[in-house]
């Protein structure tokens, strides 16, 4: 998917959307939030493990992460730029 898709679809969905980074070798320990979250990779890559699974995203690549859902995250080596849509529950 490319970024403008991306985008239209979390604004369509009613998603408020933030750029980050993180840094290289960041790690987050498990933890949840209390939002819908997605997520598309700029550049770099990132590692979210959930339910025991770990799968890397890489520059093009989402994912979704509902609220409540349990998740670790770890940064690669060059750090991780990313499109985050945020959703609160209604």
């Amino acid at each position: 998917m490319d970024r403008t898709t991306f985008v239209a679809e979390l604004k369509r969905d009613g998603f408020e959307l933030v750029e980050r980074e993180m840094a290289a070798n960041h790690t987050n320990p498990e933890h949840a939030h209390d939002f819908d979250a997605r997520v598309m990779v700029l550049k770099g890559e990132i590692t979210i493990t959930r339910d025991g699974v770990a799968t890397t995203y890489r520059a093009g690549d989402s994912c979704a992460v509902p609220r409540g859902a349990r998740h670790a995250e770890e940064v690669g080596p060059e750090g991780v730029s990313y499109i985050a849509g945020r959703r609160m529950p209604a």
